[in-house]
């Protein structure tokens, strides 16, 4: 029987954005140079409850340019480059539909998480909203920015919400998605995916309980929760994990053969007919064919000149 996604990819599938990881890291590049020419341009951009409800709605969209915050350009690089290849990873398997709608109920739970975090704090908190804006305009002596949403507080709080912890889900679903796929950790530690989604998961636990601690409020909840609500959501209703369809397995064999492939297709441009030793495992030998047997035939510097002719009439017999 259809489940509720594979009817709603039916109705709407025709809709989906297509390569929506290349998508995704040219707003990040978008953001990381808007950055760079003016560092306060993320005070405007980013997820502010307060702000929106008080006429910046474009908040609701532009914080997707915020980018997971970094001041080494050859990190950020490499971020980028390690998101899109394992984002597309993910849509050739899922397919285009339901990689949108992961990313995008992603973004939505965000969006949800900081207007609950900003209901929590103006029914229980609102002494500290005062505060945190008084003290800003004793040390200041001006009101609060309009471009800070009027809210100095609120300003400080929607730092926290960006794509920092959509990549986070990416990365998890990754790992839940391809297991038993190997990287190397910093270049030269090889570790299987699972183990880092194991080990992210607890980082992303941690950072959520000491975040609440130490706001004395289900901070932790409202920023990380939320954000990686996708990836709970996502895994529980598709009930067999991310293999759900026959058409998602059969994409995710698919990729696995052709990376299977890829590797195994490492032929040598260079073979001996005699020995049998390759250019690939003898790069320092040197290999020439020769012009005297009647055929295809290459020899390395050892056999070039020692070797039996072929001829056609050999081969044939």
């Amino acid at each position: 029987m259809p489940s509720f996604l594979d009817k709603l990819e039916k109705k709407i599938g025709r809709y989906a954005i297509p390569n929506l990881p290349l998508v995704m890291i040219i707003c990040y590049a978008v953001g990381y140079i808007m950055q760079m020419i003016n560092p306060g341009i993320i005070d405007v951009l980013s997820l502010n409850p307060y702000a929106i409800l008080h006429g910046q709605v474009w908040r609701i969209i532009s914080w997707v340019l915020i980018p997971p915050e970094s001041s080494n350009l050859f990190f950020v690089l490499i971020m980028m480059y390690f998101y899109f290849s394992i984002g597309n990873t993910l849509e050739r398997t899922w397919g285009t539909f339901y990689f949108n709608y992961y990313i995008f109920s992603g973004m939505i739970f965000t969006l949800i998480g900081a207007f609950l975090m900003y209901a929590y704090v103006m029914i229980f908190q609102q002494d500290m909203v005062t505060a945190a804006d008084t003290m800003y305009q004793l040390g200041y002596g001006e009101e609060v920015p309009a471009l800070y949403g009027g809210s100095y507080y609120f300003t400080m709080l929607s730092e926290l919400f960006s794509t920092y912890y959509i990549n986070m889900s990416i990365f998890l679903a990754f790992a839940a998605t391809y297991p038993d796929m190997q990287i190397l950790l910093m270049f030269i530690i090889p570790l299987k995916v699972k183990v880092l989604g194991v080990i992210y998961a607890i980082i992303l636990i941690v950072e959520a309980v000491d975040m609440c601690k130490s706001s004395g409020s289900p901070l932790g909840l409202f920023v990380i929760g939320a954000s990686l609500l996708n990836f709970v959501i996502f895994f529980l209703t598709t009930r067999r994990g991310f293999k759900r369809t026959p058409q998602m397995k059969a994409r995710q064999r698919e990729f696995k053969k052709q990376v299977h492939q890829a590797a195994s297709m490492k032929i040598a441009r260079h073979k001996c007919a005699i020995c049998g030793r390759t250019s690939e495992e003898y790069p320092d030998l040197e290999f020439r064919f020769c012009s005297k047997c009647e055929g295809n035939y290459e020899y390395c510097s050892d056999h070039i000149f020692s070797h039996k002719h072929y001829t056609r009439d050999e081969q044939n017999g």
